[in-house]
Parts: structure tokens; sequence; C-alpha cells
């Protein structure tokens, strides 16, 4: 698809700012030896001005302007507040690095005068891509111009699904061509809910592919406006919904049913996304017995040479080989015939086979 020059997401300067790609090892780096634990370290608030990645209490902060007025205050865990004048494009927000199919809540206010994006934005290589999932904008939608491809109804509205083009632009990795995945939500919100999953997995049965996943924030992004916002993000807090999707393309086949070696109380089947040398899997767990589950953990076998990095709607332990997820708060009890999903994401070193051999409480699931 080329680039529309009536489109004004497609004419700026590309938002993404060179000096990422040179701080990426070391964000990645910082990252990786906190993914697993979860830890946060309790910082003062700081007052960011001039372009700057880094992390702060916990969380991967991007700060990009081209131009004008943006100043981001840092707050606690995963807040953040940024007000913008006579700027041409910025930028802002907190998150993750690496990203991942996650569940991200948030909340706050979004008040742009002129155009802007509440969106949950990222990107990935290896292939190149740009995503947003938007929640609200301002006086223009990102979509206009662009074909849409189809939809996804997931956490209480439907989002129409597109894909456009930047030609020799600037990227994460220096000037490239690339695609931009769009989420779009019908009925705007600023607070709520993204299964990161849903969207993710509703592209790739369109062929929208994703890559090794880089940095993910929720972002505020202003062009040629003002305005403010003031946004707390954090992981998990609702289980995954099933998405309900509608698309032009061909669907993927079903997921597969894992093998789980007996006929006990339970099912398991996977949703497996891999690529190149990661992948992310959902996990449909389904009690078939005539009790209710109430607490519970269930053992899985990774294939040779995955790692896990990040899960969500479970705990995780150990990272590889025979693993054990157990429940969290919200998802200890599964009714008979009710079900339950979880996930998580994993690096591989060229098998990128679904987990075998799942028991639940013990019983091995079918």
């Amino acid at each position: 698809m080329n680039d529309h020059p009536s489109h004004p997401r497609l004419r700026r300067r590309h938002l993404v700012k060179p000096l990422i790609g040179a701080l990426c090892a070391i964000a990645l780096a910082a990252a990786a030896s906190t993914v697993l634990s979860g830890t946060a370290h309790a910082e003062a608030d700081r007052t960011i001005t001039s372009n700057s990645t880094g992390f702060h209490n916990g969380f991967f902060y991007s700060y990009w302007k081209d131009n004008g007025n943006v100043t981001m205050n840092l707050g606690a865990g995963g807040q953040y507040s940024v007000q913008w004048s006579n700027m041409n494009n910025t930028v802002v927000g907190k998150g993750w690095n690496p990203g991942s199919s996650h569940t991200v809540n948030y909340s706050g206010s979004f008040s742009p005068n002129g155009n802007g994006y509440l969106a949950l934005y990222g990107w990935t290589t290896n292939p190149l891509i740009e995503y947003y999932v938007v929640e609200d904008f301002g006086s223009y939608n990102p979509s206009t111009g662009t074909t849409r491809l189809g939809s996804v109804t997931t956490d209480g509205a439907t989002y129409d699904i597109y894909r456009t083009q930047r030609v020799n632009q600037p990227s994460i990795i220096g000037t490239a061509t690339f695609y931009q995945y769009w989420s779009v939500r019908q009925q705007h919100r600023t607070s709520g809910t993204i299964t990161t999953a849903n969207h993710f997995n509703a592209w790739s049965r369109l062929g929208l592919t994703l890559g090794t996943h880089n940095y993910q924030i929720m972002a505020t992004e202003g062009y040629q406006s003002s305005g403010s916002s003031n946004i707390t993000v954090s992981e998990g807090g609702n289980p995954p919904a099933s998405p309900s999707a509608s698309a032009s393309a061909s669907p993927r086949p079903s997921p597969s049913t894992s093998p789980g070696g007996g006929s006990g109380g339970c099912r398991v089947t996977n949703a497996l996304n891999p690529w190149n040398n990661g992948l992310t899997d959902n996990i449909t767990i389904t009690n078939t017995g005539s009790t209710a589950v109430n607490g519970w953990s269930l053992r899985f076998t990774l294939a040779s040479g995955q790692t896990i990095t990040s899960g969500w709607s479970a705990t995780y332990s150990p990272s590889s080989g025979q693993v054990t997820a157990t429940n969290v708060n919200y998802n200890a009890a599964i009714p008979p015939g009710g079900s339950t999903t979880i996930g998580f994401q994993a690096t591989h070193t060229g098998n990128s086979s679904a987990p075998t051999g799942f028991s639940l409480n013990g019983t091995a699931c079918s």
C-alpha cells in the first residue's frame, strides 16, 4: 500500500526517534533482568522535556518530540502525565521493553485540542512493524484514507483493522520501509482493559505478522495540536475474553488441541503464534468435570530451547523445561463446563512447538 498524500499521519515526519535504536540494547538488557521477577523500584517523580528513553518505577518510558513544548511527568508505578503545545509531533508513554501480548490495564484522562491519539503502541523487528491499538483520538481518525481489512470484537467494543506502509522513513533500526498495523476502537474511551493477544491474533488471521517484540507503551501522541493527558498503566487485571473476529482474508486453522495423555476432568487447547525466534501461546483450560475447580496449577512441558520471558493471567515457574502455571486471584475458580485463558511469551532456538503433557492439579488433561 502506498502512502496517501492526504493522510496527515502518513505525510508527516515519522514519530520514531533515531536515538532509540542506539539505546535499544541497553533497554532490552535492563528489561531482561526484571521481566520474570516483575520487580519495581520506588523512584522520585521525574520531569522530562527532551528526547529520552529509560526505566522509571519498574516501567519502560519513551519521550519523543520533533519540536515545540512538551513536558512529561513520570509518577508512581505506571503513571505519567504530559502537556504539549506549539509542536509538530510528539509521542510519550510508559509501558514495557520488550512488549508482549499480555493484558494491559489503563486509566486516566486524554484531552487533545486537535489531532492526537491515545493508543497501545509498539514495535517489532524481523519483520519491522509499527503497531497501534487506538483507544481514543482527537479531531482526526487515523484510519482515514486507508482500506479496512476486517475487525475484532474484544473488551466491550469492535475495533476496525487497517494496514498502512511507510516508505524510507525513520524507524527503530534507522531509515527503512515497513508496515503499520492498526486496531481502531469504534467507541472511544480513556480507561479500560486491552486484551492485546486478541488484536495480535486477529492481525495474524489477516496475514499481518509480527516479529520479535521491541518496546510497547500506552502512548499519548499529538500532531500539530495542543493538549494534555494523565495516564496510569499496569499489567494484568482481567482474564482475556474470547474475541469475535471478522476478516476479509481467509482465517487461520483452528487452534490444535495439545495431547494431554489422559481423559481427566480438564481439556487444554493452544493458540500458538510463532515467529523466527519467539512465540506467544494462549492456553485455554476447560473444566470438563462435574465439580468446580477452586484454585489450580497447570503443569506442562516446554519444547527444548524455549524459555518463557513474560506471562499473563498466571504465574509461571520455572521458565523452561517442565513449567507450572498457577492461578491468580481473579481466575482461581473454574465452574463445571467453564474455562479460563492464560498465556505466555517465550524465545526459542528453532523449535516453536506447542507445550505438551498438560495436567491440572495432578490430573492429565485431554
